[in-house]
């Protein structure tokens, strides 16, 4: 137990040894060798105890000081102290790592720790088990290394880390892995790799579904539509077959158009094509897509302008882009009031090229936003099916965009209009044909 006092007491007795060896020599009138001899033997006492804390801290197994007095007795408490403190501190540690690893191996995902070298620190149990990691064998070795895939290396040395890749597991092609990436501490990488074969198989299915559903509806709908335009309906018939016919007949177009939608966003999500193999003359592709704008526009008597940059060309794929651009225009067209203005926009700006449409039409309601791009969502339910929309026109537009790296931006005010545009990256930007 640590006094206040003891070193004042210790200090004392120091002093009370050298004085009663002074006090010696002024007796024998030598009183420089009797301090002397005083010195020595305290020096030989301190040098023992020197020998004995170096022995009870390097050998001895006791964890226990040993029993002395004096200044010493106060040193071994010090250092005894502080060994029981720093034990139970190693003690909490070693329990907040053991639930930390317990934890861990909970968790329903493999889990590597990798540090600023790529080297293996650490990894759960899922990892050795789908990742095929050996433990403790692979500590130390490089994380890509071991996972060879090759999007898998390029994603892990391009440094962006903001969305997961999706690759088939290095023990099991059948399976597909997300991997993502988070950086963390001290140049510190945790890699999360969960398995997503089940939602990758039923994305899959979902896509063939739709892509074989809406193949096999196009061609009966076909004929349907057909044989309405080659049935006579005269002015004197029946009103209520006049109505069913012209009723039949606008809900087979709707419905041929909500399948031809769904056949070009299977095609989107399937395409292959890479997007650098061709150049788009952009320029020439808006003049067509003006043309049509201004067919839809006779009745809306809207006034469109187009503001084109007649320079500027990019990479990508030509189909796409065309959907992507020409329902953006066609959308502002049929929701803004008749009347209104609309202004298309593609120019060159700092982080690329920039397509545009703004309208002074009512404008979308902040709610809705966030979910424009979503399959079949409409805002105002009984407005789109008066003008025919089928829904599927900004998800092709978020597909498109997403195949060419971009994403749709969406402002807007109630009252004042809106704001749909997206930027290609400068790397996209190429020079004329």
């Amino acid at each position: 137990m640590y006094y206040p006092f003891s070193w004042l007491r210790s200090t004392l007795r120091l002093i009370l040894f050298l004085v009663i060896f002074a006090l010696v020599g002024w007796y024998l009138d030598d009183m420089l060798f009797a301090v002397a001899i005083g010195a020595t033997l305290l020096l030989l006492f301190n040098y023992w105890h020197l020998y004995k804390l170096n022995r009870w801290l390097w050998h001895s197994r006791k964890m226990s000081p040993p029993t002395v007095r004096g200044v010493w007795e106060h040193i071994y408490e010090g250092i005894y102290y502080l060994q029981r403190r720093n034990r139970n501190k190693r003690k909490e540690l070693g329990e907040l790592v053991k639930r930390f690893r317990e934890g861990s191996e909970a968790l329903p995902d493999a889990a590597v720790v990798v540090d600023a070298k790529a080297c293996i620190m650490w990894c759960n149990r899922l990892a050795r088990l789908d990742l095929g990691l050996k433990w403790p064998q692979d500590s130390g070795r490089r994380i890509d290394n071991l996972i060879r895939h090759p999007e898998f290396i390029q994603y892990f040395h391009a440094g962006n880390y903001k969305y997961p890749i999706e690759v088939p597991s290095p023990t099991n092609p059948n399976k597909t892995f997300e991997y993502r990436i988070m950086p963390y501490g001290d140049e510190h990488l945790l890699l999360i790799a969960r398995d997503i074969t089940r939602v990758s198989q039923l994305e899959e299915m979902r896509k063939d579904f739709v892509a074989n559903v809406s193949h096999e509806l196009r061609t009966p709908l076909t004929v349907i539509n057909g044989y309405l335009e080659i049935l006579p309906i005269d002015e004197d018939s029946d009103p209520f077959m006049q109505k069913a016919m012209k009723e039949m007949t606008s809900q087979t177009q709707r419905m041929q158009s909500l399948i031809e939608d769904l056949l070009v966003l299977s095609r989107i999500e399937a395409s292959s094509e890479r997007i650098y193999e061709n150049v788009v003359n952009v320029p020439v592709m808006l003049a067509q897509v003006e043309r049509e704008a201004q067919s839809l526009n006779k009745e809306k008597n809207h006034t469109i302008t187009f503001h084109v940059d007649e320079d500027l060309y990019v990479f990508g794929v030509e189909t796409e882009l065309r959907s992507a651009c020409s329902n953006l225009v066609f959308n502002a067209v049929h929701y803004t009031p008749a009347g209104g203005e609309i202004n298309v926009y593609w120019q060159r700006e700092v982080n690329g090229a920039q397509f545009s449409v703004v309208d002074n039409g009512d404008g979308i309601e902040q709610n809705h936003l966030n979910r424009l791009t979503e399959r079949f969502y409409r805002v105002d339910k009984a407005r789109s099916r008066k003008t025919g929309g089928s829904g599927l026109g900004l998800s092709i537009v978020k597909h498109v965009l997403s195949h060419h790296n971009s994403r749709l931006e969406i402002s807007s005010t109630l009252g004042e209009g809106s704001t749909f545009s997206f930027v290609l990256d400068n790397e996209l930007i190429t020079e004329k044909l």
